[in-house]
């Protein structure tokens, strides 16, 4: 990607007055975020990776940090031990555990990856990073905005790093939009939307019960995605209900909603932008949770010259459509994936700790998408704008 100042971007951007109200934390350097993200040194050595959460999204990463010239898998740990083991045989010499006591105190490793229930991530983050070790969190970091500024600051205190999913900042497909507004070609953005729902997992009943739902599980994704292309959100407005009161779940049979399965989220960038998201369990999709085969845009942005449309999901783009002023004719642009996939994640991690390389997935911009989220719960409680305190390094270019 071409090299674009901060100050080019806001520029081309069409938001120069952004400049002043932005924190300094969002205009942060690109040293300091570096800093905040990557290991003082290199390991110059694979990182020994321990594995907690033995269920469905383990069954994908595994095999993406197989293939991973920077990560060795050591431990595997499930409260259901047979789930581990399964796991296991998939993975020889990755010794299994029942408990994260006994993990942290059994094979040596560096890098923790949660991929366990959402309502665990908080607690067993705070736990491995008390203990010394680095990690990475299936989305979300925590249960709430407070209890992740709470495990950052552990981490801080103990020189360790916490990085966060998703990892929808990695792929071409943004990278082409992130581009394509820092140099002005859609003039001046006015407005965003995503959107992302399927009719509802039915292997486990913590999607929604308290601390789960659409906004954790499926919102995060665009949450993320439009931060990232229009930088830090200062207020949301917003509205969550449950559609579905009761659900079938194979872990617990017959249960009742108690988290969002709908919601819609309308936030104000500091950059003028204003994007909406809507997700839920009650969407009928023919792609269905896997969302293979989804070619039509699901993230898409309105400029004053322009229009842009992200083909597929964003946690699985295969495209971007664009028209200008100059272009009317809607042309499809970034086709290639390259390498990106939505697991990558926890492997890139492991690059970088290894190498010293810098990724552009940043712990406060994971902080930062968990307040939005917070905030949208209380303005459906109040009935009222939140307005938000965090932010994030922002312009993410380079």
């Amino acid at each position: 990607m071409k090299n674009i100042s901060r100050k080019n971007f806001l520029t081309n951007f069409g938001v120069l007055g952004a400049a002043a109200v932005l924190s300094p934390s969002v205009l942060a350097t690109a040293a300091e975020k570096g800093t905040a993200d990557v290991p003082q040194l290199p390991l110059n050595r694979k990182v020994r990776v321990g594995l907690i959460g033995c269920g469905s999204v383990s069954g994908v990463y595994l095999p993406h940090l197989a293939n991973c010239q920077f990560a060795e898998v050591v431990s595997l740990c499930d409260i259901k031990p047979d789930r581990a083991q399964k796991r296991a045989k998939q993975f020889s010499g990755a010794t299994v555990y029942p408990h994260i006591d006994k993990m942290l105190a059994g094979v040596p490793f560096d890098l923790l990856i949660n991929t366990t229930n959402m309502q665990e991530h908080g607690r067993l983050n705070k736990i491995a990073i008390a203990a010394g070790k680095h990690v990475w969190c299936e989305k979300p970091l925590a249960n709430t905005y407070k209890e992740g500024r709470e495990i950052l600051d552990l981490a801080k205190a103990k020189g360790v790093k916490i990085w966060g999913a998703p990892a929808v900042v990695n792929s071409p497909q943004f990278a082409f939009m992130a581009k394509q507004i820092a140099e002005g070609k859609l003039g001046r953005i006015a407005a965003a939307h995503g959107h992302y729902g399927h009719e509802g997992p039915h292997w486990s009943a913590f999607f929604y019960e308290e601390n789960g739902g659409s906004l954790p599980d499926l919102g995060v994704y665009n949450i993320a995605t439009l931060t990232g292309l229009f930088g830090p959100a200062k207020s949301v407005v917003a509205m969550t209900n449950v559609i579905t009161p009761t659900r079938n779940v194979e872990d617990k049979g017959s249960i009742q909603v108690v988290a969002e399965d709908n919601a819609q989220v309308l936030f104000e960038h500091h950059s003028g932008v204003i994007s909406h998201i809507q997700c839920g369990f009650n969407y009928f999709d023919p792609y269905g949770h896997q969302g293979k085969g989804q070619e039509r845009p699901t993230i898409s942005v309105y400029g004053s010259k322009g229009n842009m449309h992200m083909v597929g999901y964003d946690w699985m783009p295969f495209g971007v459509d664009m028209a200008t002023h100059e272009n009317p004719a809607t042309q499809r642009f970034a086709t290639d994936t390259g390498s990106y996939v939505w697991q990558e994640g926890a492997s890139v991690i492991c690059e970088c700790m290894s190498t010293g390389k810098q990724p552009l997935i940043n712990v406060e911009h994971s902080l930062h998408v968990l307040e939005i989220i917070e905030a949208a719960r209380e303005s459906q409680r109040t009935g009222q704008r939140i307005n938000l305190n965090s932010a994030f390094p922002w312009p993410m270019v380079g």
